[in-house]
């Protein structure tokens, strides 16, 4: 019997296996995926020889992990602490790197330009596990009407529940932005999960086509909100194909005393021209996303290795540049008319591609990392995240030698060994 269709009793209670549904899939209760047995399943475990990026390159060394953290960390010949029942993995020498931040996913599942068949299912949770992905910030993105924030907040909550670390942006493309309090402080105060307001759409045909003073108005609640609460307080903003790029940003700039970093811009390399500006911004202050989509050859667009690599060469700021992957969100195309001919999917997977890219063009791992891990951690304020040092979150990817996510530890649990998914999602199929 394998993992995934072992059975496991429900506090004495019995249930049967229900069946019914559509082919492939089997629901036994309780639903409940994680308990403290769980979490103690990987308690204490120390990792040995492994070429550690924290992101910085740390060289040989041992990571000893315990109660979802970091421990310890030492030179490889260096005596570990001793714990009863301690596990301990040998790395072999591969690579450790920290768990992958994706601060833009569509976690309900995104789309929907081009009828309501054309809705993208939510994405199951071990697409981002097996992608190396341990934390994700969810988003609603041009359908923030048949997709909710309640639908949100629950499909994040549903991410934790599953043992990820997860959070989501209030609001969506459109102004005035759909909240569950009635207003953008109130949710970024009050909700956990809500750390800021996104994706709200600007140059695109499919935005509120807000005014300059509609756009600082957002921008100003979210920042107070993030000052009461803690949190990052930051405006996430979708950037489409239109000419006038970014320059509700710029103006805010210029004539608001808003800080530089309340403005996160994403898809920036979609066009050549936006990407330009998009630096600039960085130079300003501003943290700015690239997108790890495909492009195609001769399209005005740069892909994400390749605009890492125009950034770092333009002497952009290193540490606020950030990449996500539109996981779960419709990549549409469409034509003079404003109709969807033609769309493709994001994928979490697309980060590491996007690292195995840039190593394979000769640049360090310690480089590329920041992007994906602690750059992002800082800039949303999620404390624990983003490197591997003694008190923060057991968050951990080991990569093969060819870059895949071999394992990955989630809050000090194993999701991914010798890279099969051992944590899938409730409704996952097997296979």
């Amino acid at each position: 019997m394998s993992q995934r269709e072992r059975r496991r009793p429900a506090h004495g209670r019995r249930h049967a296996a229900r069946r019914g549904g559509p082919p492939g899939y089997t629901i036994r209760m309780p639903v409940a995926q994680f308990s403290a047995a769980d979490a103690s399943a990987a308690l204490s475990v120390l990792i040995r020889n492994a070429d550690l990026h924290a992101p910085q390159a740390l060289g040989r060394c041992q990571v000893l992990v315990g109660g979802g953290r970091v421990l310890w960390i030492g030179p490889d010949d260096a005596p570990a602490p001793q714990i009863p029942g301690l596990q301990t993995v040998n790395a072999g020498g591969r690579r450790l790197i920290p768990g992958l931040i994706d601060a833009h996913a569509h976690v309900t599942g995104g789309g929907g330009e081009g009828g309501f068949a054309t809705r993208v299912p939510p994405v199951p949770p071990s697409r981002f596990t097996a992608a190396g992905v341990t934390s994700v910030v969810g988003v609603l993105g041009t359908d923030d009407l048949a997709r909710s924030p309640g639908e949100l907040l629950a499909a994040t909550y549903a991410l934790r529940e599953h043992g990820l670390s997860a959070w989501a942006w209030c609001g969506g493309y459109h102004v005035p932005p759909v909240t569950l309090t009635g207003s953008v402080r109130g949710d970024i105060a009050y909700l956990d999960p809500m750390i800021g307001v996104g994706e709200l759409a600007i140059s695109d045909h499919r935005s509120s086509q807000p005014t300059f003073d509609e756009f600082v108005r957002i921008a100003s609640e979210a920042h107070v909100a993030g000052l009461m609460s803690g949190k990052a307080g930051v405006l996430h903003l979708h950037l489409g194909d239109g000419p006038r790029g970014l320059a509700l940003v710029r103006r805010a700039l210029d004539e608001t005393e808003l800080p530089a970093r309340v403005f996160h811009p994403t898809h920036v390399n979609r066009r050549r021209g936006l990407f330009e500006e998009a630096l600039d911004l960085a130079r300003r202050g501003c943290w700015i996303d690239l997108t790890a989509f495909p492009v195609e050859e001769g399209e005005d667009a740069w892909s994400a290795p390749d605009a890492w690599e125009r950034y770092h060469a333009a002497g952009g700021p290193p540490e606020r540049l950030t990449i996500s992957s539109d996981a779960g969100g419709c990549l549409p195309t469409f034509d003079h008319e404003g109709r969807m001919c033609r769309m493709d999917v994001g994928s979490a997977a697309t980060l590491l591609e996007t690292v195995r890219t840039l190593l394979a063009r000769g640049h360090a791992l310690e480089a590329v990392l920041p992007a994906f891990t602690s750059n992002i951690a800082r800039l949303l304020r999620l404390p624990g995240k983003g490197e591997l040092r003694a008190g923060f979150d057991a968050d951990l990817v080991l990569l093969d030698a060819d870059g895949h996510a071999a394992d990955v530890m989630a809050g000090g649990v194993w999701h991914v060994r010798d890279g099969q998914v051992l944590k899938p999602g409730l409704f996952e199929t097997p296979g």
